[in-house]
């Protein structure tokens, strides 16, 4: 039941209530008839009658604002309809489609995070094996140094009259078309010996399929097309397949590059390694000549007291000098060898000690 019909019952409603109210008063009327009987009538009609009054004005609102709303619906079917129609009178011109498709790729590479001109290189141009220049969408670089070509120019015309067919029969017709126009695709693309472009190529070609419905919906008419694809080195991805294998080269590139990082910090810590060995020999080299200076130095000193300070100490006898002369001190101590320190040696880690002992 919809909104005016439900008005109308209660307007129905409300008149017969009122009919009914009307007559019993009247009959009262007639047995006690008074002078303020229908006071209370009018009042209630007036009521009501205000109460309708309002209805009908919400009504005629709602009513308008509803008109609007279904114009606006309207409005936009027509436009949508108009758009959908463009845009699918684009997607049978093939060049409109292959652009498409390089987009829909390019989405794909961007979100399994590989950069460009470092990971993989957009449409570059290479000659094959028999004198053909090729010129496919992408070129994947994997870690190791190989690529793997991917070609995203795929035919599906079939699939948009398939999707517009209302007729069963049609439907089914269109759809066994596409099947058929996607696997001629891919004898071509096989024919075109992609791999032999590329010197460290993969052995097959990825065809992407823009959109997992396109696939589907050939393997329908052609349940055997990737097998097909399979035996002639074709391996048909649609953007979740292909963006899983684009996320596994993403990951081998990164752990590659944790690799070389690995590997440079091992060149580094040998360096570094060699150079303390060379330090520790001069460290060596000066503790041997301090404490070679030291014994030099207590041997002058005693051969100084015993040679020298014995004359000089006739002329503080005799008077002749103001003051004596002073004795030099003999210096004690010892230079600390450098020794391997022991994994299992206790103290090993009082390197605080080492430096002050």
């Amino acid at each position: 039941m919809d909104a005016a019909s439900l008005v109308l019952g209660l307007l129905l409603g409300a008149l017969l209530a009122t009919a009914v109210t009307l007559a019993a008063v009247a009959l009262r009327g007639r047995r006690r008839p008074a002078a303020d009987a229908l006071e209370p009538v009018h009042e209630s009609l007036d009521h009501l009658h205000r109460l309708l009054a309002g209805i009908e004005r919400d009504r005629a609102t709602a009513h308008g604002e509803l008109r609007e709303q279904v114009g606006a619906v309207g409005q936009t079917s027509v436009l949508l309809r108009q758009e959908t129609a463009a845009l699918v009178t684009a997607l049978r011109t093939p060049h409109v489609r292959g652009r498409w498709g390089e987009l829909q790729l390019r989405r794909v590479v961007e979100v399994a995070g590989l950069l460009e001109h470092c990971d993989f290189v957009e449409q570059p141009t290479s000659t094959t094996d028999e004198g053909a220049r090729v010129r496919p969408d992408l070129v994947v670089t994997l870690a190791d140094g190989r690529h793997v070509v991917v070609d995203a120019k795929v035919p599906f015309a079939g699939y948009i009259e398939a999707v517009q067919a209302i007729d069963q029969a049609v439907r089914d017709q269109r759809v066994a078309d596409h099947a058929r126009q996607l696997r001629t695709h891919v004898d071509a693309l096989a024919a075109r010996r992609y791999p032999t472009a590329f010197g460290s190529a993969a052995p097959f070609t990825v065809l992407f399929v823009p959109s997992d419905g396109f696939l589907s919906t050939a393997l329908e008419a052609e349940p055997t097309l990737l097998e097909h694809g399979f035996a002639r080195d074709v391996v048909i991805a649609t953007p979740s397949t292909l963006l899983a294998l684009l996320r596994t080269v993403a990951y081998s590139w990164r752990q590659e590059r944790l690799a070389q990082d690995a590997a440079a910090v091992l060149e580094v810590g040998r360096t570094v390694h060699a150079r303390l060995s060379t330090l520790s020999g001069h460290l060596s080299r000066l503790g041997s000549a301090l404490g070679s200076a030291l014994t030099r130095y207590n041997e002058t000193v005693g051969s100084y007291e015993r040679s020298v300070l014995v004359a000089t100490r006739r002329f503080d006898d005799l008077g002749v000098a103001a003051s004596p002369v002073p004795v030099p001190a003999p210096v004690e101590g010892t230079v600390r060898a450098l020794r391997p320190v022991l994994d299992d040696e206790p103290g090993r880690h009082t390197d605080r000690d080492d430096l002050t002992g």
